[in-house]
């Protein structure tokens, strides 16, 4: 069969670059037959993803994993949710979006023009203290015991440090941190200390990188990064819980594609849950059969 290369993402904020990858070959699945539109032999059809940055390394692989099982070409951004959002508000075209909070999506739905269905809330997650050294994730380490004097520890490094989060004001990672350290009582004390992120994988870079000695970001972001190490695990109880919902997005008049909406169904499946737990993502919807395919890639 042949195909067409993938096309470059759009994402019109200039501090933001989009990441694609180029697959080649697939196998033919029983999906197939799902699809409305009839497929030429020399094209594939394309379901463009917007994702919250946190998302990037499990949704790479699940959209490798789905691109050879259904023979399609995913085109993903990804970037904040709120940096997603406002481009989606914006006519950026997406037919999937995948937020890291609920606030996101909510303001999304109330947007003119914007139809948002299927919303279902997909993944759950965690909020860590990291420093930078070698990676040493724990899923065992206790809910927070040991991150309850983070102002103690960030004065401790000196005068003049910061605390790396993402944007309190608009990044889901950075509004759930502010949440866990109002509830700590360490708000007051940090705030002036805090070092903004324009998403939480920019914070985690700014630990990685030794330009911050902590910072909070999601503990799916410590686990994947081997230049940080774990602190400890910010108590569940200190902020809203961390969902991830997902939804069809269409503008008026139009009906999501039938290839986005077998691609979202996908998403609860076993198959792919299995993938988003490598990541260290907990799922929230009982998780369905994923349709036959071929394990062996």
């Amino acid at each position: 069969m042949f195909r067409l290369p993938r096309m470059t993402c759009y994402l019109s904020s200039p501090r933001k670059l989009s990441r694609g990858h180029l697959l080649a070959g697939g196998v033919a699945t029983l999906l197939i037959s799902l699809y409305m539109a009839p497929v030429q032999a020399d094209e594939r059809p394309q379901i463009r993803v917007m994702a919250a940055a946190s998302l990037h390394d499990a949704m790479d692989a699940i959209e490798a994993r789905y691109e050879r099982l259904a023979e399609v070409d995913i085109m993903p951004v990804y970037a904040s949710s709120s940096t997603l959002a406002r481009q989606l508000a914006s006519g950026a075209p997406a037919q999937l979006y995948l937020s890291a909070n609920e606030r996101w999506m909510d303001w999304l739905e109330q947007q003119p023009g914007i139809v948002v269905t299927g919303r279902h809330d997909l993944l759950g997650n965690r909020l860590s203290l990291v420093a930078p050294g070698p990676s040493e994730l724990d899923p065992t380490l206790s809910n927070g015991a040991d991150v309850t004097n983070i102002a103690e520890r960030l004065t401790a490094t000196g005068d003049d440090t910061r605390l790396a989060v993402g944007d309190p004001d608009h990044v889901p990672a950075g509004i759930y941190a502010r949440q866990s350290l109002e509830s700590l009582g360490q708000w007051e004390a940090l705030r002036s200390h805090l070092a903004s992120a324009e998403d939480v994988r920019a914070a985690l870079a700014l630990v990685e990188h030794g330009e911050a000695p902590l910072g909070i970001v999601y503990a799916t972001d410590a686990s994947i990064s081997h230049r940080v190490h774990q602190i400890g695990l910010l108590p569940d109880s200190s902020h809203d819980p961390i969902h991830y919902p997902a939804a069809l997005i269409s503008r008026g008049g139009e009906s999501p594609s039938a290839e986005a909406e077998v691609f979202r169904d996908w998403l609860s499946t076993n198959e792919a849950s299995a993938i988003f737990h490598r990541f260290g993502f907990t799922t929230l919807q009982g998780a369905k059969l994923a349709p036959a395919a071929d394990t062996s890639s």
